[in-house]
């Protein structure tokens, strides 16, 4: 079975928003709005779910700023992790728990190239073994690091709150409520997801005016 569309680039994503603006009057109405949809394609492999891992329950700024100082200690390679202790990695920055997540996903030996070729349900079933990676950050990480073209988060609060204004829902959907609301922008879930989220920026700007 084929693993479907791949995002390489910005000609991918436009196609997805071209296709979704024509079947779909509230896409396109949020896409006059927003404007182009920006790529946020990242490499895949270990550090990319040790950045995951760094960025849950924190701003994205301190993110960088943990991410940052495992870099400078040349702790993002799976093996230099995994040979750590909590300890270590707590003084680099990371809290207790995410210290422990972190060894743990250096010790999953996870095979990131197998990744590429699997089915998205696949590869979401494999990430979520290793403590502290749920399953938004599987989908995130099917989404944008590997380019999956129809993969959707739909536990991402972001998400929901868009989805509830650009469709004037009575109430910001559930996670499985949204998950079935997405089926309607398939085979472009990813893209959809982009324009939800620049819709929900746009919206929180303009709140922000008034």
């Amino acid at each position: 079975m084929s693993v479907g569309r791949i995002i390489k680039g910005d000609a991918c994503v436009a196609e997805g928003a071209a296709w979704l603006a024509a079947r779909d009057t509230r896409m396109a109405t949020a896409l006059r709005q927003v404007g182009p949809l920006p790529l946020r394609l990242k490499h895949d492999g270990f550090p990319a779910l040790l950045s995951a891992i760094c960025g849950q329950q924190v701003s994205v700024a301190s993110a960088n700023a943990i991410y940052t100082r495992l870099e400078a200690a040349g702790m993002t390679a799976p093996a230099e992790v995994a040979a750590s202790d909590v300890e270590t990695l707590r003084s680099l920055g990371l809290s207790r728990p995410k210290a422990r997540y972190a060894i743990a996903l250096a010790q999953a030996g996870i095979d990131f190239d197998a990744l590429r070729g699997m089915m998205t349900d696949d590869v979401t079933a494999r990430l979520v073994q290793v403590p502290g990676i749920g399953i938004w950050t599987a989908e995130i990480y099917a989404m944008f690091s590997l380019g999956r073209a129809d993969v959707f988060a739909p536990g991402d609060l972001a998400l929901q709150e868009g989805a509830r204004m650009l469709y004037d829902l009575p109430a910001r959907p559930t996670e499985r409520a949204l998950r079935d609301f997405a089926q309607r922008w398939s085979p472009w879930r990813s893209v959809a997801a982009r324009i939800l989220w620049a819709y929900y920026a746009d919206q929180k700007k303009r709140e922000g005016i008034r």
